[in-house]
């Protein structure tokens, strides 16, 4: 059963820490690379696909509902954007992830993905789920506000307000201001991969995992998309069973989805790129200022000159609770430096993750 955290603040460790359900991580670069070919289409004459692809869209208008109350946008040729995995347990992902459904969405995958000037590197901070953070005060896309909340689980802000929450309880953690939002729920995550015909990765160990539906011997192995969902979800299957270990996982997973993607020559087959961009369409919520074709294909024509090998991914820095076993507290002097180093359009320095608490799945997955 998926691991709901009813009260969320802090308690007591019991014993072993327990090792909850938890979700996929996200493929900006896949949304991206699909809406890019939608120009492609376009230029066939089969104008109404972008009408079709158009009405996929979900967007919300993140600027109208946090309004003024945001850091300040700074202008030196950077972005931040702001990638969500979204677990609502209903209809298809019921189906796929097991477990019951509880009625609300979480959002159980957080990164931000700053792209540097030029947009030929980025670096992607990956957030616990788990951490202890201060949640602002929120006002949800239906204009319920919800009053700020003191030591509760991050990912309680997406179940808490949405999408806008989310966005500003990153954006008071961080301080800087996120250009966009996307959101991707995991059973569009594992038609994705499908569409893309698999993704290539090579395990260093064997990885069995009950919970995840996953089990791979060590070594080469093209996953479906059923399999690439259980490797972003496993934690009992490899190393300490930590959220912390989940997340090195998923990081070395979309390095491997990225370069799937730039393989793949979907620019040479209209009907797999079709595929692709009506699936990305589904799957993905953004901000509205992404919340069209055209505005989305702008997007991803910038991201053109990215690759993984480009990519500096970390977990922001944290240390366990000493109070409680289960979750994670800002180290507060080390995510500065992440934080600072971002807002200034430079490289995470290394001395921002020495020595802060980190899972033991790194290399498992290359």
């Amino acid at each position: 059963m998926p691991d709901i955290d009813k009260n969320p603040g802090r308690r007591r460790a019991k014993g072993r820490r327990r090792k909850p359900r938890s979700t996929g991580g996200k493929a900006l670069r896949v949304v991206a690379w699909s809406a890019a070919g939608v120009v492609v289409l376009g230029g066939t004459g089969l104008g109404y696909v972008y009408f079709k692809l158009n009405g996929n869209l979900k967007s919300v208008d993140i600027n109208a509902v946090l309004g003024t109350d945001r850091p300040d946008d700074v202008d030196n040729g950077s972005q931040d954007i702001l990638v969500l995995g979204s677990d609502s347990r209903a209809g298809a992902n019921k189906k796929i992830g097991g477990g019951l459904d509880e009625g609300s969405a979480r959002s159980d995958t957080a990164m931000v993905v700053h792209l540097y000037k030029g947009h030929k590197k980025a670096s992607v901070v990956s957030i616990p789920r788990d951490t202890l953070i201060d949640r602002p005060e929120c006002t949800d896309a239906d204009g319920t506000a919800h009053p700020a909340a003191s030591q509760v689980m991050f990912n309680s802000a997406y179940s808490t307000g949405g999408a806008a929450c989310a966005v500003k309880t990153v954006e008071s953690v961080s301080g800087i201001r996120m250009d966009h939002y996307i959101e991707v729920d995991f059973s569009g995550f594992q038609r994705l991969i499908d569409d893309l015909g698999g993704v290539e990765v090579t395990t260093s160990k064997p990885i069995d995992d009950p919970d995840s539906h996953l089990k791979l011997d060590a070594g080469t192995h093209r996953l479906t998309g059923q399999q690439s969902l259980g490797l972003v979800r496993t934690r009992h299957g490899v190393g300490d069973g930590s959220d912390l270990g989940r997340i090195q996982l998923q990081q070395a997973f979309m390095k491997a989805l990225m370069d799937q993607v730039k393989q793949v020559g979907v620019f040479t087959n209209p009907k797999k790129l079709y595929d692709l961009a009506d699936t990305a369409t589904k799957t993905v919520t953004t901000d509205s200022d992404l919340g069209s074709v055209p505005k989305l294909t702008a997007f991803a024509n910038g991201l053109k000159g990215l690759g993984s090998n480009a990519m500096h991914m970390v977990t922001m820095p944290v240390q366990y609770d000493p109070a409680d076993a289960n979750r994670v507290l800002v180290d507060k002097d080390k995510s500065d430096l992440v934080w600072k180093a971002l807002r200034a359009d430079r490289p995470v320095p290394r001395s921002a993750t020495k020595d802060t608490a980190t899972g033991t799945a790194d290399g498992v997955v290359k």
